[in-house]
């Protein structure tokens, strides 16, 4: 009797545990599942940054129009003969001295040749240069156009691939969500046979008492019933897996309980097929992507070009030198600057040409992109069909499976038919109910597949 009080009070513990266990496991509806996706999965954070990058780079050429300012302190010591005098100028300092006029004899008939040795060895200087500097680019060949030209159409590439980052994110948590139901109901299936399988070894078990069979039928039961059991240890398998590939979508670590709720009805795309393919090459995110770093590139052109032409600008200096840590002797400059580079070798050329070529490689890049969504449209369109009417399929497979079993085992009792057709109806039955469960998985993925083709594979659009 204690003993007896002891298992049932383990047997408690044990189902109060499983119990907060299963409590503490988050359930997420398709909805939530892609709310949390589109925050935390790791594609998401990468476009994000992308996106990041491409803003600053729209700021960064919004800025080379603007003037650049500089503020300097430059500190010099020299005994440079030419240094040291032009310091002294610019501290306001020179004196008759500095240029030898000591040394200067008028009675000396040779006073010409005379070299002046403060003039030539000149003490040590010391400099205290404090410098604000403005520059101002009025025309540099279109080259500041183009780079801000190619930032913005980075930008809105980076947009349209944070859009197809979500898209495919949405698309990859929908197969996801739908395979943990997939795994499940593969689970129910498997479950389904090794009770049909348990009920056979306890009946033909019976019937071999009686006589009635012998015992190689209650063999071959028991082998069926131990690989039902193997294949029901794959199917739950495949349901830990199922909910390991969303934890991971979503950003989750593994260890965190996670759930789902019901299943996603995925609508079918209703319309002409030649409409949705015209819609997908002018709404496809990729597509949208490609046409902007086509732009990008032939920016890159126009900035490569700005080498064959002249480059102006405009130049403000304020400058104070002290041989002290001071702001004494101030002076200022303005000036302004025309360049022109004639000859490079053919550097530029060489630019121009390259550019050139990038750019004919993305106009390749997308022609094939764009055989390929219409492609992508076709054939998703033609495997959802193709599902729908393999659904259907399967659902009378299923029926018929479900006959046959019934007529086979009232037979197999009759003694008329062998355990082989019994268990090769049983297992025709299961595989019957197996195909169904995929199929029905194929056809939501291939109606999500369609939609994200034409850029409209949103939650609240399936």
């Amino acid at each position: 009797m204690k003993r007896k009080l002891i298992r049932l009070r383990t047997l408690n513990f044990l189902c109060l545990l499983a119990f907060a266990t299963a409590a503490q496991a988050e359930t997420l509806d398709f909805n939530q599942s892609v709310q949390r996706a589109l925050v935390q999965n790791p594609d998401i954070i990468v476009a994000g940054t992308q996106l990041g990058q491409a803003q600053a780079a729209v700021k960064q050429s919004a800025g080379a129009r603007m003037p650049k300012v500089t503020a300097s302190l430059n500190v010099t010591r020299t005994d440079d003969a030419l240094n040291a005098f032009g310091l002294k100028l610019s501290q306001r300092n020179a004196t008759f001295n500095d240029f030898g006029a000591g040394e200067f004899n008028p009675d000396n008939p040779n006073v010409l040749n005379v070299a002046p040795y403060n003039l030539n060895h000149p003490d040590p200087v010391n400099n205290f240069n404090a410098r604000l500097e403005a520059q101002l680019p009025l025309y540099t060949g279109g080259m500041i156009e183009g780079y801000a030209e190619q930032a913005q159409a980075h930008l809105r590439a980076a947009r349209q691939g944070d859009t197809l980052a979500r898209q495919q994110v949405i698309f990859d948590v929908l197969r996801a969500y739908e395979g943990v139901h997939t795994a499940r109901a593969y689970r129910d299936v498997a479950k389904q046979g090794r009770l049909a399988a348990e009920n056979y070894v306890k009946t033909i078990n019976s019937l071999v008492k009686g006589g009635v069979v012998v015992k190689s039928d209650l063999l071959s039961a028991q082998v069926h019933l131990e690989d039902i059991k193997v294949q029901q240890a794959q199917a739950e398998n495949a349901v830990a897996q199922a909910l390991d590939q969303l934890h991971l979508l979503l950003g989750m670590p593994l260890a965190e309980p996670l759930d789902v709720s019901g299943s996603v009805e995925v609508r079918p795309l209703e319309g002409n097929l030649a409409d949705y393919q015209a819609e997908a090459l002018k709404s496809n995110p990729g597509l949208a992507a490609l046409r902007n770093q086509m732009d990008a590139a032939q920016a890159a052109v126009k900035v490569a070009r700005a080498g064959k032409y002249p480059q102006a600008g405009l130049m403000a200096r304020f400058d104070t030198n002290d041989e002290n840590l001071g702001f004494d002797a101030h002076s200022y400059t303005v000036g302004g600057q025309l360049s022109w580079q004639l000859f490079d070798g053919g550097a530029t050329d060489g630019a121009i040409q390259r550019a050139q070529a990038s750019r004919d490689e993305l106009a390749a890049k997308l022609n094939k992109a764009e055989n390929g969504i219409a492609y992508q449209v076709v054939d998703a369109w033609r495997r959802a069909d193709e599902a729908q009417r393999r659904v259907s399929a399967r659902e009378l497979a299923v029926s018929q499976a479900e006959e046959a079993q019934r007529i086979v085992q009232k037979r197999y009792a009759s003694g008329v038919t062998t355990i082989t057709e019994l268990l090769a109806a049983q297992a025709q039955l299961d595989k019957a109910r197996a195909d169904l469960v995929a199929a029905r998985y194929e056809l939501k993925v291939q109606r999500a597949n369609a939609r994200l083709a034409t850029g409209r594979l949103q939650p609240d659009l399936l």
